[in-house]
């Protein structure tokens, strides 16, 4: 009688470790990084020159489904000189948020960016 307990407790705590490893885990993959938008800040750029008309983009597929994924235009930036910044497609922070997308303002003599965010 002695000898199938201690059996019997040997088998259980041998089967222990293999239980708790029995623990269920959600992993999401994301092939491309999610982009964090910074909240909008002016600039004020004077005298330089408007900038030029945006190219054609080509939007490719969205990485996720479309309420969750915002296709990003891309913009002119101020280098030392006018520089496209292509677009990209952007997580949405939460359900129905809309995004204000950055643009110039002629002001004065020269030209305001206003920086695009989430609403």
């Amino acid at each position: 009688m002695k000898k199938t307990t201690l059996v019997k407790t040997i088998l259980i705590a041998a089967s222990l470790p293999l239980i708790a490893g029995c623990v269920e885990r959600r992993v999401v993959y994301r092939d491309r990084p999610v982009y964090a938008q910074p909240q909008p800040a002016p600039i004020i750029v004077e005298q330089y020159p408007a900038p030029p008309p945006p190219p054609t983009e080509y939007v490719t597929v969205a990485p996720g489904p479309p309420d969750a994924w915002l296709w990003i235009p891309g913009t002119w930036e101020w280098r030392g000189r006018w520089v496209w910044s292509g677009g990209h497609w952007a997580a949405r922070p939460h359900r129905g948020a809309v995004w204000l997308a950055p643009h110039w303002e002629h002001r004065g003599h020269g030209h305001i960016w206003i920086g695009g965010c989430w609403r």
